[in-house]
């Protein structure tokens, strides 16, 4: 992380602001004069942001929940919803492919939570050399999330130092339990079988933190089909190694990786959730929720251990 732990951009941007008031009939916000809004690009960052900020600060999530964020496209009001933040967090590492371009023209406070992860670069496609975005799909990533993120609050709100350092460290503690368990629970596995096969290239991060090999039949989601040669490839590699189950994420079609299934007898494991939180009433409506179901999943599919 840089010395001073949020950029700013500053650019004129009163008369595009002016003319989005006018069109929309709408005012920039309805926030309250003195309250400070953390603005994050997607659900996952907002709900980490929401444990470190506690009641401090008003975090909210550009995109809804669901959202496809690799490839979302910006409207008006979310420019007028950034330019009044007090801080905007996104995820880094080109997850956001879009986000450079929104923030250019804006004056507001910036802090990018995956500063300091070590990248996993992608190795295949057209994707190859550049990092895996996934970040946060490892706890221990998380954690540096965090740090990033009870710095940057502090800079913004320093009168809640005390209260964002002690909200860190209590997430942080439940971010290591479910590290924890995870790498206790597949130690059994034999070291062919120590392998996480997935439809989408989402889990490099947590396939490191718990010492398993990581296949997939697309790197990045944008993609969302698999070549013939992409199944066969996998299909081979969960033959060779007697791979007992395999995985897709509930944002796509398991169309393919069922083939993978039927030709080589691995159990299909489940759904995993990858780039967006669920509605409050739905499956994975916090972050670790999210990462539980997902460890949860991989651990019943790979051990056939329930608990």
């Amino acid at each position: 992380m840089p010395e001073k732990h949020a950029t700013r951009w500053c650019a004129p941007i009163a008369a595009l602001l002016a003319a989005l008031v006018v069109v929309s009939g709408c005012t920039l916000s309805s926030r309250l004069p003195d309250e400070k809004v953390v603005l994050t690009t997607f659900t996952v960052l907002a709900d980490i942001a929401s444990n470190v900020a506690g009641d401090r600060l008003r975090v909210e999530s550009l995109t809804r929940p669901g959202a496809e964020i690799h490839g979302y496209e910006p409207s008006p009001r979310d420019v007028r919803r950034t330019a009044t933040a007090s801080l905007v967090v996104d995820n880094g590492l080109n997850l956001e492919g879009w986000f450079g371009r929104f923030v250019d023209d804006l004056d507001v406070e910036h802090v990018v939570a995956s500063e300091g992860v070590e990248p996993i670069d992608i190795t295949a496609d057209a994707y190859a050399g550049k990092p895996n975005p996934h970040a946060w799909m490892s706890p221990v990533n998380v954690g540096i999330y965090v740090n990033n993120l009870v710095r940057a609050f502090t800079d913004l709100d320093p009168e809640g130092a005390e209260v964002f350092a002690a909200n860190g460290a209590a997430y942080k503690e439940q971010l290591h339990q479910v590290q924890t368990h995870l790498v206790s629970a597949l130690d059994r596995l034999p070291p062919n079988e120590r392998a996480l096969v997935t439809c989408e290239g989402a889990f490099s991060y947590l396939a490191r933190d718990a010492g398993l090999t990581e296949r997939y039949l697309w790197p990045v989601n944008a993609e969302q089909q698999a070549t013939p040669q992409q199944v066969a490839e996998v299909i081979d590699f969960v033959k060779r190694n007697r791979v007992p189950a395999v995985f897709c994420e509930s944002t796509v079609s398991d169309d393919a990786m069922q083939q993978v299934v039927a030709a080589t007898g691995a159990r299909f494991g489940g759904k995993l959730y990858v780039d967006s939180l669920s509605q409050a009433d739905g499956p994975v409506p916090t972050y670790l929720d999210l990462i539980r179901h997902d460890v949860r999943t991989i651990v019943t599919g790979l051990t056939g251990d329930k608990r």
